[in-house]
């Protein structure tokens, strides 16, 4: 089933270790097919070089198996909240890319002190409460504070993001990282100042309907 989506997922769990995002088998990204509703999910604790489209697992909005031999990942129940309560979603993506983390480490969110924040998510990366992995708790604390930010950090443990589509959640998973890293090199120098709200607003819109082809 779901033959298209299935190749499309494999494919960008290997963007994860090419960015550094993840290591040996953490994180993991899925996608919702728009006509079934049902969501494609890495299965557990297999290694991204061993990873084939195959091994992909199929489950409902209520975490039904329709489609796979091997276990799904551990964080499938919050990946399912978050699309049960976010009809918008089609994509979501969970790291613990080491700078982005470090912010969730101090429950830190990362204020808009780069334009390159502005641009990707238009407003303040936040920082969600800690919750125990296994369960809906993690998905529930990403409906309650990601806001209009397609990336959230979460307390102690990591970064979840979310998109229209898989890709774009990935993108996010990227830029999250890349901005958490050149952030925490800023404060090794001084203090960043954050780009006023307006200014923000317009570098927002400029990249989402003026940049690009």
């Amino acid at each position: 089933m779901l033959e298209e989506l299935r190749e499309e997922i494999w494919r960008l769990h290997l963007e994860l270790p090419k960015y550094r995002l993840v290591t040996w088998t953490s994180g993991n990204v899925s996608g919702r097919d728009p006509k079934t509703g049902y969501v494609v999910i890495k299965p557990s604790g297999i290694r991204y070089e061993d990873l084939r489209p195959e091994h992909m697992v199929i489950v409902n909005l209520d975490g039904e198996v329709i489609e796979g031999n091997l276990k799904y990942s551990s964080d499938t129940a919050s990946h399912l909240y978050i699309y049960r309560h976010r009809p918008d979603v089609f994509g979501v993506v969970h790291t613990h890319s080491p700078y982005a983390t470090a912010f969730a480490a101090v429950g830190q969110p990362i204020p808009v002190y780069l334009t390159a924040i502005a641009d990707e998510f238009g407003c303040t990366i936040p920082c969600g409460g800690f919750a125990l992995i296994g369960g809906e708790e993690i998905g529930r604390v990403v409906v309650e504070n990601i806001g209009e930010s397609p990336a959230i950090l979460l307390k102690n443990h990591g970064v979840f993001t979310v998109g229209p589509t898989p890709e774009a959640a990935v993108k996010a998973a990227v830029m999250v990282e890349d901005v958490a890293h050149t952030v925490w090199i800023a404060k090794q120098l001084g203090e960043p100042e954050v780009i006023p709200d307006d200014l923000v607003r317009r570098l927002r819109k400029r990249y989402t309907t003026e940049y690009g082809q």
